[in-house]
């Protein structure tokens, strides 16, 4: 395995990750396709064994169950002060006042909550899961910056808003002497190529590394277009994923998957690693999220980093993408509603 920074703070981590969303209890998250800890732990396992350091889950993802399969896992299978363990807050996580947000509140309690289920005494990497629009912004930089000063965490990163969200965070972290964001979590694919416009430009020049999350378009890049919802995952997932993925697109959507099984043929490897390869040859991405669910996908994804394109390649790829509708960093309800109810007869964002 060959290490990279995150960023350009000094923290190696490997260019693959492994996103932790798909193991928890069924029963406390999604029935349908997420794993148990019998079922989880042999892959973490794997992924450690083959060198991946770089593990993300979230405090909502299975209602906290999967942080605890995480946190037990990597303790018995990984040395604590080699892997890099990151995880978000900001979703709800119990009813009533408080249960959910950036407040500063908010922020000190989950923090407690995550350590405890991760069973570590800090977490490498907190982020901020979506922006917060009811909390003023510099209550929750400050806040997080003092995790860092208390040592309950060693680097800030952010998901999923608007890059001049992420430009104000930034500005206000330096001017005030706070602890920075240091990562970029985004949606960010062959299919999902519209934080090209401003947040990665951004984020190259802010010297912050991105962590991409549904590499693989929730398994469309993996394999053919007459089985693009073959998964459990694509075929549960309901409105979200047609807002992320949208017929409007589809033409353009099908060329690059065609695309990528003609140069995964050519090589003769699989078009996950072509998916895969393709945001490597991309100098912001310092690693994607992989869901794995088998070993293989795990090997797979690792057998990626040995995978280069050509500029011919590289072209064919990109060539077929048309814009749509950008919808990164929506965190209000009744936003996200409103773009479901557009979902049908989504006019394209050019």
């Amino acid at each position: 395995m060959r290490y990279v920074k995150l960023g350009t703070t000094g923290l190696d981590v490997s260019p693959i990750a492994i996103g932790a969303m798909t193991y928890g209890e069924p029963d406390r998250g999604h029935p349908v396709w997420s794993m148990g800890e019998k079922d989880a732990r042999p892959l973490i396992r794997h992924a450690v064994e083959a060198g991946i350091n770089f593990f993300d889950t979230a405090n909502m993802y299975s209602n906290g169950s999967s942080e605890e399969i995480l946190g037990r896992a990597l303790a018995d299978f990984a040395n604590r002060d080699d892997v890099v363990i990151a995880t978000k807050l900001r979703h709800p996580m119990r009813p009533g006042p408080n249960g959910k947000g950036l407040s500063r509140k908010a922020i000190m309690a989950e923090v407690d909550h995550s350590l405890r289920r991760l069973g570590t005494d800090y977490i490498d990497l907190y982020q901020v899961h979506r922006n917060d629009p009811s909390t003023p912004l510099e209550e929750t930089l400050e806040a997080l910056s003092d995790l860092v000063q208390a040592g309950k965490v060693r680097y800030l990163g952010a998901s999923s808003m608007r890059a001049w969200e992420m430009a104000k965070a930034l500005h206000l972290q330096k001017a005030r002497g706070w602890a920075r964001f240091v990562s970029m979590q985004d949606h960010y694919n062959l299919l999902a190529r519209e934080e090209e416009r401003e947040m990665i430009p951004l984020c190259l020049d802010e010297g912050v590394g991105t962590i991409v999350w549904s590499p693989l378009a929730r398994g469309r890049l993996a394999r053919a277009w007459a089985d693009a919802k073959a998964t459990s995952r694509a075929q549960t997932d309901g409105a979200f994923a047609d807002m992320l993925y949208t017929p409007s697109t589809e033409e353009s959507d099908r060329a690059i998957v065609d695309a990528v099984g003609r140069v995964a043929e050519a090589h003769g490897v699989k078009r996950a690693q072509v998916a895969l390869a393709w945001l490597r040859s991309k100098p912001v991405v310092t690693a994607p999220l992989v869901g794995a669910s088998t070993t293989q996908q795990i090997d797979d994804a690792v057998a990626s980093l040995d995978l280069e394109l050509t500029d011919a390649e590289l072209l064919e790829l990109e060539a077929p993408y048309t814009p749509r509708y950008d919808f990164q960093g929506v965190s209000d309800e009744a936003e996200l509603d409103a773009i479901r109810a557009r979902i049908p007869g989504m006019a394209l964002k050019g």
